[in-house]
């Protein structure tokens, strides 16, 4: 059965010092999850822009890249189930990159999507599958295996019959190049993200997942309500349907992963609600 797992980019506001790290991790393992996926620019110091943008897409880092990562995964009885890299430094140095998932105990690097690239370009798209590519095989050389992370870009069309998604799937070898399916970010998109995951059959080896609806108490001004992540089984997504996909692929792990509205605020509280519906899954 697959592991259940928190994406560290979810933490990233809790994870400031070395206890409430390790007093995090630990709220974690008692909620019921396996394990964590870590994130390389989260797991090292990075630069005050680097920061700045990921706070701009939501995705407050923290100050988690100054602890020993090692030693407090190890110390929560947490498994690394992935590890997240950018494409630029996986192409510049594979080795490296395959030696610091090794180190974690992980058999997978995941590419997280590319910023300033035009997913509507089919030319463009079509070299994104062969860096892919040439970056997968190196990385299986060292022992390593490389998934693609999608958001919502990837649906964009690059002609009248495919999508950019449909591109990266057809031109990808599932010889180096597998997928980490977000079925949150398809469906905000506004696509059906079991048909994807049925299309992506056993490639797909670890599955991200969120739910989707709104918290509006009382009486609304429109009729027409703003939407966001919800924990899991709060919202309006069918995670039933999608989970038992998910099992029929023998996924390695699924994946909590949200960026904002949190029960009180508590990216803690909502992965502890979340973990109710996680752990229905059979051990």
């Amino acid at each position: 059965m697959p592991k259940k797992a928190v994406q560290q980019f979810m933490l990233g506001t809790v994870l400031n010092s070395e206890p409430q790290a390790r007093q995090t991790l630990a709220a974690l393992k008692a909620a019921g999850y396996d394990g964590i996926e870590l994130c390389g620019f989260m797991i090292h110091p990075i630069g005050f822009m680097v920061k700045m943008l990921t706070k701009a897409a939501g995705m407050p880092v923290g100050k988690g890249g100054n602890l020993d990562w090692h030693k407090l995964v190890q110390e929560a009885g947490l498994e690394v189930v992935s590890l997240h890299t950018d494409l630029g430094s996986l192409e510049r140095d594979p080795k490296e990159v395959a030696r610091e998932a090794q180190s974690f105990g992980t058999k997978y690097v995941v590419i997280t999507g590319m910023y300033r690239f035009d997913y509507g370009d089919e030319a463009t798209v079509r070299n994104l599958a062969a860096r892919l590519n040439k970056a997968g095989e190196a990385l299986l050389q060292e022992g390593v295996e490389l998934l693609y992370h999608n958001h919502n870009c990837e649906l964009r069309r690059v002609n009248d019959q495919k999508r950019a998604y449909d591109i990266l799937l057809e031109e990808t070898d599932p010889r180096f190049v597998n997928f980490e399916f977000d079925s949150y970010w398809f469906t905000e998109g506004g696509a059906n993200a079991l048909a994807w995951m049925q299309r992506l059959g056993h490639r797909m080896k670890l599955w991200h997942i969120n739910d989707r609806g709104s918290r509006v108490q009382g009486p609304a001004v429109t009729p027409i309500l703003k939407t966001d992540s919800m924990e899991l089984g709060t919202g309006n997504m069918d995670l039933d349907s999608l989970l038992e996909q998910a099992l029929q692929a023998n996924v390695d792990a699924v994946i909590l992963e949200s960026h904002r509205n949190w029960i009180d605020g508590s990216p803690v509280k909502s992965a502890q609600v979340s973990a109710q519906f996680l752990n229905r899954i059979p051990e």
